[in-house]
């Protein structure tokens, strides 16, 4: 970039993140196609995968039993999400040398405002460098950059040159450049939109460009229809404010095998309520909505949902109300392959305001004293075996193959 320049922003994304963590911690897996999730004969999925294995059509999402049949060589690993946090804190750090004004929006990916950083850094391109290089030297990791005017341009930079990459759009140069990717590579147009689009005719940005508002209106409704209109002239539509906002934090299990036991089954969920707790007061947020989702022997899905009048206290509030909603949608008799517990709503407290506002009694504010001590272990020392509660311990007849695993969301 030359000149002056108003607004910097940075889009950061670690490449293949949770594969990448597994290769740096075992040498023996560079080069190599890992995949990480599910073992392949169990029901499950790709949580992720390196970028050796994506030459063979391998992608998140996809069931494990897939990806083996497309990539029987590969390394399967389970999933680390400790480890992967620890590692992301540490990158965060990185970023924050950098700047303060760092808007992380998922454990792997983050924006840096680099406005104004000129004199102390050099050129965006030269800030860019050096960032990557410090990531490199103080985890081993590796990340893309894309550099813009505004937020959306940098996060579509970053996709232009993975992995280990750095792409610059100059400033006035935001229409020139959505032009040269193509349609679906456009962030935040679905597949049912992307769809709906070429239905139209519309197969390209250049297509979507030339279609009048007034149309794209007519057939997206306003929203989605101003939306379209502005990413297709390279006009970042506002969709990152600088406060991130986490609207929904959930986690969800699917069964090895499917289970009818309503003591393995209260169990999970109470095991997703401490997680999705700790969850909340690691990134000092609040919610007051619970939402619990089923899903079948037969595939038949179920939810769920009850909002409460005050801001949800504890893992064992959360647990509560978690059960009772889980007994209006399941009777206990057909096998649930899956179970998944969410809070939407989310709030980040504000400044000023203790968390021990949110409790109404000397109990549930002893309650919270204890999560957070427990959360403070974790982050110290996220590799080790935790303190959990009884409830959580294996039953010692439990079966190996009906202990579950999470998947987290957010």
């Amino acid at each position: 970039m030359s000149g002056a320049v108003d607004s910097v922003f940075f889009h950061v994304d670690l490449d293949a993140f949770y594969a990448s963590v597994e290769q740096l911690d075992n040498p023996g897996y560079r080069g190599k196609p890992v995949i990480v999730g599910a073992h392949p004969d169990r029901r499950g999925v790709v949580a992720a995968c390196s970028y050796e294995a994506r030459r063979y059509g391998v992608h998140s999402a996809m069931p494990a039993a897939h990806a083996y049949r497309r990539c029987p060589h590969a390394i399967f690993v389970p999933v680390r999400m400790a480890r992967y946090r620890e590692l992301s804190q540490q990158v965060m750090a990185v970023f924050a040398d950098f700047t303060p004004n760092l808007q992380q929006i998922s454990v792997d990916e983050a924006f840096l405002d680099l406005s104004g950083t000129r004199r102390l850094f050099g050129s965006p391109y030269q800030t860019a460098v050096r960032l990557k290089q410090q990531v490199r030297t103080q985890t081993g990791l590796t990340v893309t950059v894309g550099v813009a005017a505004s937020r959306y341009i940098a996060k579509l930079a970053s996709a232009c040159s993975k992995p280990d990459g750095l792409y610059v759009v100059e400033p006035g140069q935001e229409d020139r450049f959505v032009l040269t990717i193509k349609l679906s590579d456009l962030w935040g147009i679905g597949n049912k939109t992307l769809a709906r689009l070429e239905a139209l005719g519309i197969d390209s940005v250049a297509a979507l460009r030339n279609a009048e508002l007034p149309f794209l209106r007519g057939h997206f409704g306003e929203s989605t229809g101003n939306y379209l209109h502005q990413v297709s002239r390279g006009i970042d539509p506002g969709i990152y404010s600088f406060e991130a906002r986490s609207h929904s934090v959930s986690s969800e299990t699917t069964f090895e095998i499917d289970v009818s036991d309503r003591r393995l089954v209260e169990r999970t969920l109470l095991e997703l309520a401490e997680h999705v707790m700790f969850r909340l007061h690691e990134t000092r947020c609040s919610a007051a909505t619970v939402t619990i989702k089923v899903r079948e022997s037969d595939f038949q899905t179920h939810s769920a949902q009850r909002g409460l009048k005050h801001k949800l206290s504890s893992v064992d509030e959360l647990y509560g109300v978690a059960c009772a909603l889980l007994s209006k949608r399941w009777d206990g008799h057909k096998p649930l392959r899956l179970i998944g517990l969410g809070v939407s709503g989310v709030e980040r407290i504000r400044s000023g305001e203790t968390q021990e506002n949110l409790f109404t009694d000397e109990t549930e504010d002893k309650r919270r004293k204890v999560e957070q001590a427990l959360l403070e272990l974790r982050r110290k020392r996220p590799d080790s075996v935790a303190v959990t509660r009884a409830r959580l311990l294996p039953d010692a007849g439990q079966s190996r193959q009906q202990r579950s695993r999470h998947r987290p969301e957010s």
